[in-house]
């Protein structure tokens, strides 16, 4: 059974080897003077928006690259200035720097956890050197097992592994509708529909009788038929007196060409420029495994050869783990392959060896980082941010590299305490090869295993900004202002009180998801619950899928869909949670579910606009005496309408500047400078702020500001109460973290009357917060509950999990050895259960 590790011993940094920085003034850093060791484990802690973030990364990894584009060419020094400098006076002594932060991956399906990592390259090597060939099959490239090369795709899927065909189900869904009342869903809508179905009635058929009803040939024919005829339309005639028109030769209204359903959905599909048109038409298309290749994305013959018994598309199936214990017999030299090889390819050996041992040495770093649940062909926008970056962490420790610093944004967001243990011993690796690793983080386990802490606050926004204690982890305990020393040095009591008894309870049976198997399931009715269990053990597919896709159903409530970028053909297919609700929905009237997905995807999107509170703010600016002169509506303050914005970027406040070498970057408009108006707009004052100040104010400003304006109170008080009061108003949704959007989700929700009788179900709400934030959710959390509500969360935090008054535990491991309810109960009961690996994390919380 997995204990929790003592501190270690450390040993005190070298004098010599600081980066010394000065006058740093980044966001709302004031004027910090600071000295950092190198080769060390740096911890940057502070509460939420505190400024820890702007020295990591808004100073010292913006200057490191900047550096970098100086050293790269004159072209890239000319960008400079577009793309913004660190405010800061100096630094010395700061090495290069890589940032490993929690970005989602590429957004399509061909990105996957085998090429972010490159272990694919590898593995497909590996096949092609040392594969097992059928008779007379030449030896393939190894670009042969890539379904990204045209060498390796499959012909008839082009290695997508899918294939994509529209039938009439798909397009003509409800079948009890006739053509006049477009039963046809996939033709287009508006005039264009309307024009194909006159064109029937010239043709004779008969547009008002159901779809089933119609001769089978005839639907085939207006669905499938590659035929175009042209005939004549007389717009809003009947059959009759189309009959009756025709016969006289009458002048038509005009010539219309003919198109059928299938005809029309491929070539737009295929042609259009219209994200919103693509993606209309996806919608009839219907998935299903290439035949051909069977779903494994390569050619036949590249799926002819094996290794170890199995094809590279069944090895890029299974877990990582599993994989190790695939080839760990060959990397030594035994087992029946082995054998064969030694007494007919000696030589083949050689590489097998030298190959998978490489394999099993990289594998075990992301077995180690709780991610051997993981699949090589895993797609990563499946991934959570966490996930995505332990992976890039993973890459890192097997590169070699070193005199490097990496920058890194809470490594252990999404981790559980077994889990954490495994990252630090990855973060010790980096270090002993020679690399420094500045890390903003709010785990107390990473903060006490640091060998330097620099916390900086003490609060959020105007009221942070300032280095409180710079030196080794022992020393914050005399720093009286520091909020992170209460919670480091278990001064901090727990939130602890009788759990509260449940008022029914909500049975799931027969859950399918992911690796749940027949998962049968009580969540408590009325109570505050916690599911916890390792990375990848099941939590999620148990709450935040299967539980919230049996409850919207049984509601009737319709799931956002998922807002994801890319082809839309080009995503891994969504498979349906199986299941039933046995009994307790009799008990919740509406579910609520508070997810990290963005608010927005483009800088369009900011808090003020998400929660409404900009509505009344420009309804305000319109009343003042300068707008009514001039006749300005509060339309006029939306950035979003042609009028009162900036012409040069249309309300955005940034410019794209392209960098041809290297990603895009925003940089700030220069006609308005970042303000999103134009002019005549900004001319416009509320008590002497102008639109563009008012969205620069932070929460906690605009609460002083608005003093006379109750609606903005309340509203600002919640976002305030969930920890987001260092945010400014007008934040674009591009820069805010998952847990930012979470908790303005939340504050959006915690504005609405509570009427009781409702399900709130939130994953993993406190990551990037620090534990004093945390405390200042879960007041807002147990008041929904208080009010009659049921609130379960997906959580690793153990202040959270020991307060919680139900605890369900998942697991007992990750994938395949997860997905069991391993134990249930107050978290003093849990925490005696010998099989769970959160119980003795939970017991040392609980005291």
């Amino acid at each position: 059974m997995a204990t929790p590790k003592a501190p270690r011993t450390r040993k005190p940094p070298d004098p010599s080897g600081f980066v010394r920085v000065r006058g740093a003034r980044e966001h709302n850093l004031k004027h910090v003077d600071v000295d950092i060791p190198r080769d060390a484990l740096v911890v940057f802690t502070g509460v939420s928006g505190s400024g820890k973030s702007s020295l990591a990364f808004g100073t010292l990894y913006a200057e490191a690259q900047r550096r970098y584009f100086e050293s790269v060419a004159p072209y890239a020094r000319r960008l400079i200035d577009q793309v913004g400098v660190p405010e800061v006076d100096s630094i010395d002594g700061l090495p290069p720097a890589v940032a490993l932060q929690q970005h989602r991956g590429a957004p399509t399906s061909r990105s996957s956890v085998g090429s972010v990592t490159t272990l694919s390259n590898s593995v497909r090597m590996l096949y092609s050197r040392a594969g097992n060939y059928p008779p007379k099959l030449e030896r393939l490239d190894s670009d042969a097992f890539s379904p990204n090369t045209p060498a390796g795709a499959c012909p008839k899927c082009h290695g997508i592994g899918r294939v994509f065909e529209v039938t009439e189900r798909s397009m003509v869904p409800d079948d009890s509708l006739s053509i006049r009342e477009r039963a046809v869903a996939a033709w287009p809508p508006a005039w264009h529909g309307q024009n194909l179905r006159d064109i029937l009635v010239t043709l004779g058929y008969d547009i008002d009788k159901p779809w089933r009803d119609l001769p089978k040939k005839d639907r085939q024919w207006i669905l499938f038929t590659d035929e175009q005829p042209t005939v004549p339309v007389y717009a809003g005639f009947t059959s009759a007196e189309v009959k009756r028109a025709m016969a006289r030769k009458e002048t038509p209204s005009y010539m219309g060409t003919f198109t059928g359903a299938k005809r029309y959905v491929m070539t737009t599909f295929a042609t259009t420029q219209s994200a919103m048109m693509k993606k209309r038409v996806a919608r009839y298309m219907v998935a299903s495994d290439c035949s051909l290749c069977e779903g494994k994305r390569l050619k036949r013959e590249s799926l002819s050869v094996t290794f170890a018994g199995r094809d590279i598309g069944e090895l890029s199936r299974m877990p990582l783990e599993q994989v190790a214990e695939l080839i760990k017999p060959t990397a030594e030299g035994k087992g029946k392959d082995a054998d064969v090889m030694a007494r007919e390819h000696p030589e083949k050996l050689i590489v097998a060896q030298r190959i998978t041992k490489d394999l099993l040495a990289r594998i075990q770093v992301l077995t180690d980082l709780g991610l051997g649940y993981l699949s090589l062909e895993r797609s990563t926008p499946t991934l959570s941010p966490g996930e995505l970056q332990r992976l890039r962490l993973a890459t890192q420790v097997r590169s070699n590299l070193f005199g490097v610093v990496y920058v890194m944004d809470e490594p252990s967001a999404g981790l559980h305490p077994a889990d954490t243990e495994s990252l630090l011993t990855a973060l010790d690796r980096l270090k002993e090869a020679g690399n420094s690793l500045f890390v903003v983080e709010h785990e107390v386990d990473v903060i006490r295993h640091a060998d330097w802490i620099v916390d900086v606050g003490p609060a959020a926004g105007e009221h942070g900004g300032r280095v409180l204690y710079s030196g080794v982890p022992e020393g914050l305990a005399k720093v009286e202002a520091s909020r992170t020393r209460r919670y480091l040095f278990e001064e901090e009591a727990l939130r602890r009180r009788e759990p509260r008894k449940p008022t029914g309870r909500l049975r799931l049976e027969g859950v399918r998801r992911n690796n749940l198997r027949g998962l049968d399931v009580d969540f408590p009715l009325g109570v505050f619950t916690t599911v916890t269990g390792v990375s990848g053990s099941g939590k999620s597919s148990l709450v935040s899928q299967a539980l919230v896709e049996l409850v919207a159903g049984r509601l009737g409530q319709t799931l956002a869909p998922e807002e994801e970028e890319g082809e839309p053909l080009d995503r891994e297919p969504v498979m349906a949670s199986e299941g039933h609700i046995k009994e307790g929905m009799d008990a919740i009237r509406r579910l609520v579910t508070v997810d990290q997905k963005p608010i927005g995807r483009t800088p369009r999107s900011n808090l003020a606009t998400y929660t409404g509170l900009f509505d009344h703010v420009r309804k305000l600016f319109a009343a003042t005496p300068l707008s009514k002169s001039r006749k300005y509506g509060a339309g006029r303050f939306s950035f979003n309408t042609a009028g009162g914005r900036c012409d040069t970027c249309e309300g955005e406040g940034f410019v794209s500047v392209e960098l041809l070498f290297l990603p895009s970057v925003y940089a700030p408009c220069p006609t308005c400078h970042g303000t999103r108006y134009n002019a005549k707009t900004l001319e416009v004052r509320y008590r002497e702020k102008n639109i563009a100040d008012v969205l620069g104010l932070t929460v906690d400003g605009a609460l002083d500001f608005f003093t006379e304006e109750p609606p903005l109170q309340r509203a600002l008080k919640v976002l305030r109460d969930v920890g987001l009061g260092y945010l400014r108003l007008g934040q674009p949704a591009t820069e805010l973290s998952g847990g930012e959007a979470q908790r303005i989700k939340l504050a959006t929700e915690l504005q609405r009357t509570q009427h009781g009788d409702t399900l709130y179900v939130l994953d993993e709400p406190t990551t990037g917060l620090h534990p004093a934030d945390v405390d200042k959710l879960m007041t807002q959390l147990e008041g929904l509950v208080d009010a009659g509500n049921t609130v379960i969360v997906v959580e690793h935090d153990l202040r959270v999990v020991a307060a919680s008054d139900h605890v369900i535990d998942v697991g007992p491991g990750a994938g395949n050895a997860g997905g069991r309810v391993v134990a249930q109960g107050t978290p003093e009961q849990v925490a005696k259960v010998k099989e769970s690996r959160t119980a003795p994390y939970l017991a040392r919380t609980l005291g």
